[in-house]
């Protein structure tokens, strides 16, 4: 396994505590989500309070000319500075953004990224950042990060890399990627504790309203649409389902976490889904395994096995009830190119069980 890549801590001239220090490289149109939860995280452990002063962490924006940088709702960051010398940052922060066309980069905006390597700096592909990562030829014969949204597009056009869709970021020492979105906060935690310890960390995500670390290997929340759930207190359990894929929930230990008793909640899913909260949490796991067949290389025990279930044979056994068909034939059907099955949003839920 490559071993992380940690620089020697700076200290900062004010308070001499250890320093992180970052570069921005924000690409056109790039994805205003994961930027901002990204410098936030910094900024809120730079800081005593909520000062935002640059004490424990340094950030840069940076543009090829120091231009504006226009995000893809529309919104610009200004100050941008031109590219500044790499040997500044402890890590270099890649953000992508839209992509509705091949081979845009500048060829400075490579050259930058290409020196920043040579240097030994630690490169973030951060959202779409990873493509660009790929098109100045940093990322041949690797692993990479994406949105389970870009998996597709990544495969086609770089099929020597490949992508990982199923956690939020993956760290491989020299190159760090990002599925983007939320999970920008997370990997952003995940960098401040390496530098300046767990606690600012947690003051970072605890202001930012998240309460539990998710690391890198935690399931990207997956593509599963539902309809006709109008119940606020069912949305929020299905959202906890969402994040304890691999380590099943306990129907009392998810109606505790709602502030609300166990017979209150499965009375909540029949009205809503017509099932108990089990059966739909069962469902939701086996919904997430067909993804796996379709966008991940696990093995089918791996698979089981991360969607909660005790053994292979208890994981196909529910599989074929719900989809009829065994597991290894439809990973058959995904490598075919089966479009209606590969399609992620055909997965959806209208109040009725798989089985």
């Amino acid at each position: 396994m490559t071993q992380a890549i940690t620089k020697p801590l700076r200290v900062s001239p004010v308070d001499s505590t250890p320093m992180l220090s970052v570069g921005f490289v924000l690409l056109h149109r790039f994805t205003l989500l994961p930027f901002a939860a990204f410098v936030d995280c910094l900024r809120l452990a730079a800081d005593e309070g909520d000062r935002s002063r640059q004490l424990r962490c340094h950030w840069v924006f940076m543009t090829e000319a120091g231009e504006n940088a226009l995000s893809s709702c529309g919104a610009a960051i200004t100050p941008c500075q031109s590219f500044q010398p790499v040997e500044m940052f402890d890590y270099l922060v890649v953000i992508g953004g839209v992509q509705d066309g091949e081979g845009q980069l500048d060829l400075a905006t490579l050259s930058y990224l290409r020196d920043a390597s040579r240097q030994g700096v630690p490169l973030i592909g951060l959202c779409t950042g990873v493509f660009a990562l790929i098109e100045a030829g940093l990322m041949a014969g690797r692993r990479c990060c994406v949105s389970w949204y870009h998996h597709a597009d990544l495969r086609r056009r770089f099929p020597d890399v490949t992508p990982v869709a199923d956690r939020l970021y993956l760290d491989e020492g020299d190159r760090l990627s990002c599925a983007g979105g939320a999970a920008a906060a997370d990997l952003a935690a995940y960098l401040v504790e390496r530098h300046l310890g767990k606690a600012w960390a947690m003051k970072s995500l605890h202001i930012m309203q998240i309460d539990e670390v998710r690391r890198g290997e935690s399931p990207q929340p997956q593509p599963v649409v539902f309809t006709k759930v109008e119940d606020r207190q069912v949305r929020r359990a299905i959202s906890l389902l969402e994040q304890h894929l691999g380590q099943p929930i306990s129907v009392d230990e998810l109606a505790k976490r709602l502030a609300i008793s166990r017979r209150s909640l499965e009375r909540k899913f029949q009205e809503t889904l017509g099932m108990t909260p089990q059966h739909f949490a069962r469902d939701l796991r086996l919904r997430y395994g067909l993804w796996l067949l379709h966008y991940s290389p696990h093995s089918i025990t791996e698979i089981g096995e991360r969607c909660g279930f005790s053994d292979t044979a208890h994981f196909s056994r529910h599989f074929r009830k719900a989809f009829d068909m065994t597991p290894s034939a439809m990973r058959r059907k995904a490598t075919e190119g089966d479009a209606a099955l590969a399609d992620p949003f055909f997965l959806h839920i209208e109040g009725k069980t798989l089985s």
